[in-house]
């Protein structure tokens, strides 16, 4: 493994996952932000760091893409156990945003046999708007930018799945559909 801040930053949530959805099971909210906002700091660092060191890798871009799922089922973890009834008035939309990260991640599956780390550009944005969505709603109750968020995730999707239709053989750090359609050549 390559020892860099970038991915020690994305290891870092993969580490953090299960100490926050323990915070969520013992009912310690202020501890599941804490580590949250920590998690998400993490992630909007990592590439970041890595672009301006040079230090971007297939295995960071991994990283990165595994952190980031484990982000996401650990936060819903935690939020079931510290919020039930905000689950229970977000289900639909929850169950759409798993949706729509599963398909694009078992079509790659399925011709790659393993999962997209893409990281395009659609994917940055699509990650600021759900992350912030999901900090308002905690934090104010405020629905509309995680709603907002997840009609969002659609056009991702799309183009994740595009770009793994396009390309013959697994690559990581894909910034658009123009871009696999330039590698393709």
């Amino acid at each position: 493994m390559q020892w860099n801040i970038p991915n020690l930053l994305s290891l870092f949530r993969i580490i953090a996952a299960p100490f926050l959805l323990l915070s969520g099971w013992l009912g310690m909210p202020i501890l599941f932000y804490i580590i949250l906002g920590f998690m998400l700091l993490s992630d909007a660092l990592d590439g970041f760091i890595a672009r301006i060191l040079n230090q971007t890798s297939a295995l960071g871009a991994r990283l990165d893409t595994y952190g980031d799922i484990l982000t996401y089922i650990s936060t819903l973890g935690a939020v079931w156990w510290l919020w039930p009834d905000l689950i229970q008035n977000e289900l639909y939309y929850i169950i759409s945003a798993a949706v729509l990260y599963t398909i694009p991640a078992l079509i790659s599956f399925m011709k790659f046999g393993e999962l997209a780390s893409y990281h395009t550009w659609i994917t940055k944005i699509s990650a600021v708007m759900m992350a912030l969505g999901v900090v308002l709603l905690l934090l104010l109750k405020e629905p509309l930018l995680f709603h907002w968020a997840v009609y969002f995730l659609v056009l991702e999707t799309l183009e994740n799945i595009t770009i793994t239709l396009l390309i013959k053989e697994q690559q990581s750090n894909i910034h658009s559909i123009w871009h696999a359609l330039k590698t393709k050549d």
